[in-house]
Protein backbone atom coordinates (compact mmCIF):
# COMPACT_ATOMS: atom_id res chain seq x y z
CA UNK A 1 0.00 0.00 0.00
CA UNK A 2 1.73 3.48 -1.03
CA UNK A 3 2.52 5.57 1.76
CA UNK A 4 0.69 9.17 1.87
CA UNK A 5 2.26 12.25 3.59
CA UNK A 6 2.87 15.34 4.51
CA UNK A 7 5.28 18.10 4.41
CA UNK A 8 4.67 21.74 5.72
CA UNK A 9 6.89 24.94 4.46
CA UNK A 10 6.98 27.03 7.73
CA UNK A 11 7.25 30.47 6.10
CA UNK A 12 8.29 33.26 8.44
CA UNK A 13 10.16 36.97 7.39
CA UNK A 14 11.45 35.68 3.91
CA UNK A 15 12.73 32.06 5.68
CA UNK A 16 11.49 28.74 5.59
CA UNK A 17 11.85 26.37 9.19
CA UNK A 18 14.31 22.77 8.60
CA UNK A 19 14.59 20.25 10.74
CA UNK A 20 17.62 17.69 10.99
CA UNK A 21 16.31 14.58 11.51
CA UNK A 22 17.46 11.67 14.05
CA UNK A 23 17.57 8.61 11.93
CA UNK A 24 19.81 9.77 9.15
CA UNK A 25 21.17 13.24 10.06
CA UNK A 26 20.04 15.08 6.74
CA UNK A 27 17.80 18.27 6.79
CA UNK A 28 14.32 18.17 5.40
CA UNK A 29 10.50 20.55 5.68
CA UNK A 30 8.61 19.12 8.86
CA UNK A 31 6.18 15.97 8.14
CA UNK A 32 5.08 12.48 8.29
CA UNK A 33 2.70 10.49 7.10
CA UNK A 34 -1.10 10.97 7.69
CA UNK A 35 -2.88 8.60 10.31
CA UNK A 36 -6.52 7.34 9.66
CA UNK A 37 -9.35 8.61 9.80
CA UNK A 38 -7.59 11.91 9.27
CA UNK A 39 -7.18 14.94 6.93
CA UNK A 40 -3.95 15.72 4.86
CA UNK A 41 -4.67 19.17 5.92
CA UNK A 42 -5.31 17.79 10.09
CA UNK A 43 -2.30 15.92 9.58
CA UNK A 44 -0.05 18.79 8.63
CA UNK A 45 -0.79 20.85 11.34
CA UNK A 46 -0.60 17.81 13.62
CA UNK A 47 3.17 17.27 12.17
CA UNK A 48 4.02 20.71 12.50
CA UNK A 49 2.94 21.25 16.11
CA UNK A 50 4.65 17.35 16.93
CA UNK A 51 7.92 18.20 15.49
CA UNK A 52 8.30 21.57 16.00
CA UNK A 53 6.14 22.57 18.79
CA UNK A 54 4.59 25.86 16.94
CA UNK A 55 1.22 25.91 16.01
CA UNK A 56 0.44 27.01 13.00
CA UNK A 57 -2.05 28.12 10.01
CA UNK A 58 -1.82 26.30 6.07
CA UNK A 59 -2.17 29.33 3.92
CA UNK A 60 -1.35 27.87 0.60
CA UNK A 61 -1.60 24.08 -1.38
CA UNK A 62 2.32 23.82 -2.77
CA UNK A 63 2.38 20.76 -4.40
CA UNK A 64 1.71 17.06 -4.86
CA UNK A 65 5.18 15.11 -5.06
CA UNK A 66 5.05 11.15 -6.08
CA UNK A 67 7.85 8.78 -5.49
CA UNK A 68 5.58 5.39 -7.40
CA UNK A 69 8.65 3.28 -7.17
CA UNK A 70 9.35 3.84 -3.49
CA UNK A 71 9.34 1.55 -0.62
CA UNK A 72 5.94 -0.46 0.07
CA UNK A 73 4.14 0.45 -3.82
CA UNK A 74 5.08 4.45 -3.51
CA UNK A 75 4.95 7.58 -1.84
CA UNK A 76 2.84 10.33 -2.21
CA UNK A 77 3.55 13.55 -0.22
CA UNK A 78 1.49 16.74 -0.29
CA UNK A 79 2.89 20.28 0.69
CA UNK A 80 1.75 23.15 2.41
CA UNK A 81 2.66 26.82 2.99
CA UNK A 82 2.13 27.57 6.40
CA UNK A 83 2.37 30.09 8.99
CA UNK A 84 2.64 30.56 12.80
CA UNK A 85 -0.10 31.42 14.95
CA UNK A 86 1.32 30.17 18.24
CA UNK A 87 3.44 27.84 20.70
CA UNK A 88 7.11 28.55 20.75
CA UNK A 89 9.96 26.29 18.73
CA UNK A 90 10.80 23.48 20.79
CA UNK A 91 11.85 20.00 19.22
CA UNK A 92 10.24 16.86 19.26
CA UNK A 93 13.93 14.89 20.56
CA UNK A 94 12.99 11.37 19.44
CA UNK A 95 12.82 12.32 15.71
CA UNK A 96 14.23 15.83 15.40
CA UNK A 97 18.18 16.46 16.55
CA UNK A 98 17.88 20.32 15.19
CA UNK A 99 15.63 23.17 13.53
CA UNK A 100 16.01 26.28 12.35
CA UNK A 101 14.84 29.35 10.04
CA UNK A 102 16.96 29.48 6.56
CA UNK A 103 16.89 31.96 3.74
CA UNK A 104 16.60 30.69 -0.17
CA UNK A 105 20.55 31.12 -0.05
CA UNK A 106 21.27 29.75 3.21
CA UNK A 107 19.62 26.01 3.19
CA UNK A 108 21.86 23.58 4.51
CA UNK A 109 22.71 20.41 3.88
CA UNK A 110 22.37 17.50 2.85
CA UNK A 111 18.66 17.58 2.33
CA UNK A 112 16.18 14.57 2.07
CA UNK A 113 15.95 13.78 -1.44
CA UNK A 114 13.48 15.78 -3.35
CA UNK A 115 12.85 18.36 -0.21
CA UNK A 116 15.53 21.17 -2.35
CA UNK A 117 12.90 21.04 -5.22
CA UNK A 118 9.59 21.20 -2.57
CA UNK A 119 11.26 24.51 -0.72
CA UNK A 120 11.76 25.97 -4.15
CA UNK A 121 8.64 25.51 -5.11
CA UNK A 122 7.30 26.60 -1.70
CA UNK A 123 9.59 29.78 -1.80
CA UNK A 124 8.12 30.60 -5.54
CA UNK A 125 5.15 30.92 -4.56
CA UNK A 126 3.42 27.23 -6.75
CA UNK A 127 0.45 26.26 -5.62
CA UNK A 128 -2.83 28.33 -3.86
CA UNK A 129 -5.26 25.08 -4.85
CA UNK A 130 -7.46 24.62 -1.96
CA UNK A 131 -8.02 21.89 0.33
CA UNK A 132 -11.02 20.81 1.76
CA UNK A 133 -12.30 18.25 4.09
CA UNK A 134 -14.82 16.12 2.80
CA UNK A 135 -16.16 13.89 5.70
CA UNK A 136 -18.68 11.28 4.71
CA UNK A 137 -20.22 8.61 6.75
CA UNK A 138 -19.30 4.96 5.48
CA UNK A 139 -21.75 2.43 6.70
CA UNK A 140 -19.73 -0.64 5.91
CA UNK A 141 -17.09 -2.23 7.92
CA UNK A 142 -13.71 -0.44 6.35
CA UNK A 143 -12.41 -3.67 5.20
CA UNK A 144 -15.44 -3.66 2.33
CA UNK A 145 -14.14 -3.81 -0.91
CA UNK A 146 -15.34 -2.09 -3.92
CA UNK A 147 -16.33 -5.31 -5.15
CA UNK A 148 -18.05 -6.42 -2.44
CA UNK A 149 -19.72 -2.90 -2.32
CA UNK A 150 -21.31 -3.34 -5.95
CA UNK A 151 -22.01 -7.07 -4.71
CA UNK A 152 -24.08 -5.50 -1.68
CA UNK A 153 -25.86 -2.82 -4.04
CA UNK A 154 -27.01 -5.42 -6.51
CA UNK A 155 -28.30 -7.58 -3.57
CA UNK A 156 -29.97 -4.55 -2.12
CA UNK A 157 -33.08 -4.68 -4.49
CA UNK A 158 -32.48 -1.25 -4.90
CA UNK A 159 -31.63 1.12 -8.05
CA UNK A 160 -28.17 1.54 -8.39
CA UNK A 161 -28.69 5.39 -7.80
CA UNK A 162 -31.10 4.62 -4.66
CA UNK A 163 -28.27 2.48 -3.22
CA UNK A 164 -25.59 5.67 -3.53
CA UNK A 165 -27.80 8.24 -2.10
CA UNK A 166 -29.11 6.13 0.67
CA UNK A 167 -25.96 4.32 2.24
CA UNK A 168 -22.84 5.73 0.46
CA UNK A 169 -23.16 10.17 0.05
CA UNK A 170 -24.28 10.71 3.35
CA UNK A 171 -22.23 13.54 5.17
CA UNK A 172 -20.24 12.81 8.26
CA UNK A 173 -19.89 14.57 11.37
CA UNK A 174 -17.28 16.56 9.73
CA UNK A 175 -19.66 17.49 7.06
CA UNK A 176 -17.83 19.53 4.16
CA UNK A 177 -15.23 22.44 5.17
CA UNK A 178 -12.42 24.03 3.48
CA UNK A 179 -9.53 23.74 5.52
CA UNK A 180 -6.78 25.60 2.91
CA UNK A 181 -8.30 28.84 1.12
CA UNK A 182 -6.46 30.13 -1.74
CA UNK A 183 -4.91 33.26 -1.99
CA UNK A 184 -4.04 33.44 1.64
CA UNK A 185 -0.67 35.54 2.03
CA UNK A 186 2.36 33.75 4.07
CA UNK A 187 4.03 36.89 6.15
Amino acid sequence: MPILGVNIAILQEGKVLLTRRTDFEVWCLPGGEVDPGESLAQAAIREAHEETGLEVELTRLVGVYSRPAWINGGMHVVLFAARVTGGSLKIQESEVLEAGYFAPGEIPGPLVFGHGERIQDAFSGVGGGVARLQDAAWPFEPELTRRDLYARCEQSGLSKQDFYLQYVSQPGPSGNRLEVRPGTPEK
